[in-house]
């Protein structure tokens, strides 16, 4: 599925992955196939995409109620609002009723090892996100605790950019910020440890949050191959780039051929699509036990 297509039903917003409805009582966030790599959304779908993350995030939201509160209602089609019920075979699976949250406009990124453009921003200034870090530290190394390293939720087709902690607070209040701070890397922590447990590694990952009813909910995905960094354990070294279950493989095929990260983006052979895929499929297998 490229693109979720019911008729008689507001569309609120079309994002890279998800189409978000406005139904009674809430929301209804439609995961897709679609794939985007450096904030642009690729031509080709990556079949079945939408399931693994709807499956996957669903799992995760499970594991984190003791932490903090969530935005799913259910995701039983048979429990849908009626207006949408209709449309329950299309739904199945890669659909999810939520909670009606305001968003609050911040990217909660946690690192727990040294890489992408934390890894960039180190070799620059030793620093990231205004965090100063031990000297010495190597691509991929493990930090000595994972750090907090917020961005700013960009406008569409624009990169997030990262921010310091002091700048959360300017944008949402001391006691806001301190919370989103706290509660990611609870979740973090609690994630990384049963993942390791099952052979994986994460690297990192982000947070969205809302509030409803005048409390911070957890939002949108948690825990995926699309808003997380998955590295096999078996294979693991500090010193050099990993090998990896998310859609690092896109990137580095699109790195490849040197496109200038700007739309359009060029059509993806079979073979992207199939390994893509595959890597998604088998971060859903391990750390879920599921399977497609």
């Amino acid at each position: 599925m490229i693109e979720a297509k019911l008729e008689g039903i507001k569309l609120l917003f079309r994002g890279k992955v998800r189409d978000i409805y406005k139904v009674e009582g809430g929301l209804l966030m439609v995961a897709t196939d679609r794939i985007s790599a450096f904030d642009v959304v690729m031509p080709n779908p990556i079949p079945d995409k939408g399931k693994i993350l709807t499956l996957m995030s669903l799992w995760w939201f499970r594991k984190t109620e003791n932490i903090i509160k969530n935005h799913v209602i259910t995701d039983d089609v048979e429990k849908f609002p009626e207006e949408v019920r209709k449309y329950k075979e299309l739904l199945k699976g890669r659909a999810i009723y939520v909670k009606e949250a305001k968003t609050i406009p911040v990217e909660c990124v946690v690192r727990g090892y040294l890489s992408g453009s934390g890894w960039k921003d180190y070799k620059k200034t030793g620093e990231v996100c205004g965090i100063k870090l031990p000297p010495g530290l190597l691509e991929s190394q493990k930090l000595p605790e994972p750090i907090f390293t917020p961005a700013t939720k960009a406008e569409r087709g624009e990169h997030d950019i990262n921010i310091t902690f002091k700048e959360v607070i300017d944008l949402v209040g001391k006691e806001t910020a301190e919370k989103l701070r706290d509660v990611s890397l609870k979740i973090y922590k609690m994630a990384h440890n049963l993942a390791y447990e099952k052979g994986i590694i994460i690297a990192d990952t982000k947070f969205e949050f809302g509030v409803y009813d005048g409390e911070i909910i957890l939002i949108d995905e948690l825990l995926t191959p699309d808003s997380s960094r998955f590295w096999p354990l078996e294979d693991y070294e500090p010193g050099r780039p990993q090998k990896s279950y998310d859609k690092q493989f896109l990137r580095d095929y699109l790195e490849s051929i040197g496109w200038n990260k700007k739309p359009p983006a060029p059509e993806l052979p079979d073979y992207v699509i199939e390994k893509t895929r595959e890597k998604y499929i088998t971060a859903l297998k391990k750390i879920t036990g599921m399977e497609m």
